[in-house]
């Protein structure tokens, strides 16, 4: 059940703002939803304990109810009312994370194995570092980059709590890669953006969007999408991921990917989940069709953030 924000009223949305989304989504739905909590969810750490065993730990004080997408992922709300799901000892042990159920999505399209070699080129603070080690059972390599050192002690700590040995932590740009002679099995690009899909927990995101903004990061997303590219192994898998719903950042990017590389086959997501259409044009540009196979999800979907999700193959050499 919905729960409107108290002072919802005070959150004024730019006009240019309500015009582009009036375009893209049914705008009263989609701004009843913006200013609405969002629901607490967690991922069972299993590096430290099973599903099964962690749930009969918070089961006395908590409701659980699965994330469908991810199967170590639940939503989580209290018996009495706290909201406080970080101040357990099962959290403090690191049993479980807290992440935002559609942010679950990417580690589970990138589908890592143990023994891959794998980049997070923008990790921190780490909910998604932590759950690529997950999946890789400590085997193989994980390698978590970010531009910030400020940043670098929140990833740290996060994959030290949740168990994770097998990775190593980077400070430079994503871009720099390309030069570093290091190919990888898989990457994953969560990158960064406008966070027109997080006004759920960050509403003052409505008072600082503008189009000038989107214009400069999509040019970095651009760089960082084609760096990715050039390291990735013939056969391996780049999923790129924003928290942002802006065609010029989403399905924009992932196009110009698509018109530079040739060897570029997008992967179908197939999750049992809630999704909006792709965007094949906006604002007078027209994208490449395979951008269908893209996951676009409003916040009124899956009640979730809104978020995006591309999967791309690149083809073996012939």
């Amino acid at each position: 059940m919905l729960k409107p924000f108290a002072d919802a009223d005070k959150y004024v949305f730019k006009e240019k703002f309500i015009e582009r989304y009036s375009q893209l989504t049914d705008w009263d739905v989609f701004k009843k939803y913006c200013l609405s909590f969002l629901r607490k969810s967690i991922r069972v750490n299993t590096l430290k304990i099973s599903v099964e065993d962690c749930v009969k730990r918070l089961q006395k004080d908590w409701i659980l109810e699965p994330v469908l997408w991810c199967k170590e992922g639940f939503f989580i709300e209290h018996k009495e009312g706290r909201r406080d799901v970080g101040n357990t000892v099962e959290h403090a042990l690191g049993y479980y994370y807290i992440q935002e159920a559609a942010s679950m999505i990417p580690p589970v399209v990138l589908n890592p194995k143990p023994g891959d070699v794998v980049l997070d080129m923008c990790a921190s603070p780490g909910s998604k570092s932590s759950q690529i080690a997950q999946y890789m059972e400590n085997s193989g390599i994980l390698v978590a980059n970010d531009v910030k050192g400020d940043r670098l002690a929140a990833l740290g700590i996060n994959l030290q709590r949740v168990g994770s040995f097998n990775h190593l932590t980077t400070l430079m740009q994503g871009e720099k890669f390309a030069d570093a002679g290091i190919m990888f099995d898989r990457v994953l690009l969560d990158a960064p953006c406008s966070g027109t899909g997080t006004i759920r927990k960050s509403p003052k995101t409505i008072l600082m969007w503008n189009p000038d903004m989107i214009g400069r990061l999509a040019k970095i997303q651009k760089r960082l999408i084609m760096a990715a590219w050039k390291i990735l192994k013939p056969g391996g898998t780049l999923v790129y991921s924003t928290c942002s719903s802006e065609p010029e950042e989403n399905e924009a990017v992932v196009s110009y990917l698509l018109e530079n590389a040739e060897d570029a086959r997008m992967l179908e997501i197939d999750l049992p989940l809630k999704r909006g259409k792709p965007v094949l044009e906006f604002d007078g540009q027209s994208y490449r069709p395979e951008v269908h196979c893209c996951l676009r999800l409003w916040p009124q979907d899956n009640d979730t953030e809104g978020f995006f999700v591309a999967g791309i193959r690149k083809e073996e050499e012939k």
